[in-house]
C-alpha cells in the first residue's frame, strides 16, 4: 500500500534531519540548516511519483532532498537585499537577516553543491542532469523577473514550473525509467506546477489575480487541477496518492 503525503513528508523530514552536510562547511552548516525550511512539497512529489512505479523510497530519498536543497537554495538568494530583499521568509527571518548577506550567499552556493553531491550517488548522471536544467530555468526566470521581461506564464514556468517537473523528473531519472515513457508524467508535473502557482497568487494576491481577478485566478487553478487529474488518467502506475497531492494543494489555505 502507497504512503499518505503526510507519511512520505516524514520520510523527508527524517532524512533532511539526518542529512550528513560536508565537513569544509565547518560554521556554515548553522545557515545552511536554518535555510532547509517549508512544507516539503516537492520532495513529497518526487516520492509519491517513485511509490507510484513501485520504487523503493530509500532509493529515491536522496532525489527528493537533493530537490529540496534547490529549493532552498533558490529561497534563499531570491531574499538577498540585490534582489527581493526579504527580511522575513515564513515568518522568520530570512537567512541573510539572521546571519549576513555574505553568510546567505555562501550558504546559498552550499546548497547547491549538496544538493548534487546527492544527486550524483545514483549510478547515472541523469538526476543531476535534472536538476542541472531546473536550476538554470529557475535562475533565468529570476534574471527576467529582476529586469521586468517576460509574460507571466514564462515566468511561471521557469521560476515554479521548472522544480515541479524536477520533482517528477528526479524521480523517474532515478528509477531509470526509460525517456520515451516520461512525457505524459512532464505533463503530469506541468498541470501540478501551474496548479500551486495560481494558488499562491491567490493567496498572496498578487501574480495571476493581478491579471485575471481573483475569480479568474480561482478558475485557472480549478482548471489546472483538472488538467493534472486528466494527465494521470492514461498512466500506467498507482497514482492515487498523486492525485491527492492534487486536490490537497488545490485547497490549501497557507
Amino acid at each position: 500500500m502507497s504512503l499518505r503525503p503526510e507519511q512520505l513528508r516524514a520520510l523527508v523530514e527524517n532524512y533532511l534531519d539526518e542529512l550528513s552536510l560536508t565537513a569544509e562547511l565547518g560554521g556554515l552548516a548553522e545557515p545552511v540548516r536554518y535555510a532547509i525550511g517549508g512544507k516539503r512539497v516537492r520532495p513529497v512529489i518526487c516520492l509519491a511519483t517513485g511509490d507510484a512505479l513501485g520504487l523503493p523510497l530509500d532509493h529515491l530519498l536522496p532525489a527528493a532532498a537533493a530537490v529540496e536543497l534547490i529549493h532552498s537554495f533558490s529561497l534563499v538568494h531570491d531574499d538577498l537585499p540585490a534582489l527581493d530583499d526579504d527580511r522575513e521568509r515564513r515568518g522568520e527571518p530570512s537567512v541573510w537577516a539572521e546571519f549576513g548577506e555574505a553568510e546567505a550567499i555562501l550558504a546559498g552556493d552550499a546548497l547547491v553543491a549538496e544538493a548534487f553531491r546527492l544527486a550524483l550517488t545514483y549510478p547515472t548522471a541523469d538526476v543531476a542532469r535534472e536538476l542541472v536544467g531546473a536550476t538554470l530555468q529557475m535562475i533565468g526566470g529570476q534574471w527576467l523577473d529582476l529586469r521586468g521581461e517576460g509574460d507571466r506564464d514564462e515566468l511561471h514556468r521557469l521560476k515554479t514550473g521548472a522544480l515541479f517537473s524536477a520533482s517528477v523528473g528526479c524521480a523517474l531519472a532515478a528509477g531509470e525509467v526509460p525517456k520515451v515513457e516520461r512525457e505524459p508524467w512532464r505533463e503530469f508535473a506541468a498541470e501540478l506546477g501551474l496548479l500551486f502557482q495560481v494558488v499562491d497568487d491567490l493567496l498572496d494576491g498578487d501574480g495571476y489575480v493581478l491579471d485575471v481577478g481573483e475569480d479568474g485566478a480561482r478558475r485557472l487553478a480549478d482548471e489546472a487541477a483538472e488538467r493534472a487529474h486528466a494527465r494521470l488518467d492514461p498512466i500506467d502506475a498507482d497514482t492515487d496518492v498523486l492525485a491527492a497531492i492534487v486536490d490537497d494543494l488545490a485547497a490549501r489555505t497557507s
